[in-house]
């Protein structure tokens, strides 16, 4: 047996109207039909994939987060401020370089789970858009898009 791929990603949620909301205002994210669980759920359509929400009144975990690459990183850059969903402080507040080339932005929901915006290929950014953006040292072997 072999893994093929993942098909969905779910994150709770403690109010799924706000969450929703926020993942269509932020990215675009369109709704889609969603199954009569015995508890609350709201499918979001990712690409191929899927962003599932589920109500849940449980803390998010601190540093566990799932990765969306965006079609216009500036577009997403620019929304994020607007919108003001930034992490303030921390790690996670600033954009990265990883060895490859590839850009991360990170951001949290009204749940407060971690989103990580991915973009290719910092080279092709607007850099007067995107002025800070921090390199991670390490191996340009390590590669978070796998099939490029």
């Amino acid at each position: 047996m072999k893994t093929t791929g993942f098909t969905h990603v779910s994150v709770s949620a403690h109010d799924l109207e706000e969450s929703a909301r926020f993942y269509k205002d932020l990215l675009g994210i369109e709704e889609v039909p969603s199954p009569d669980f015995p508890f609350p759920v709201r499918w979001l359509r990712v690409g191929d994939l899927q962003l599932h929400l589920f109500q849940s009144d449980d803390p998010a975990p601190a540093a566990h987060h799932f990765g969306i690459e965006v079609d216009d990183f500036e577009a997403a850059y620019r929304r994020v401020n607007e919108l003001g969903v930034g992490i303030g402080e921390g790690y996670f507040s600033n954009v990265y370089e990883l060895p490859d080339g590839a850009v991360q932005l990170y951001v949290r929901d009204p749940a407060g789970n971690m989103l990580e915006i991915n973009w290719p290929n910092a080279e092709t950014l607007d850099r007067s858009v995107v002025s800070e953006i921090q390199k991670v040292p390490g191996n340009p072997d390590a590669r978070l898009y796998l099939r490029r």
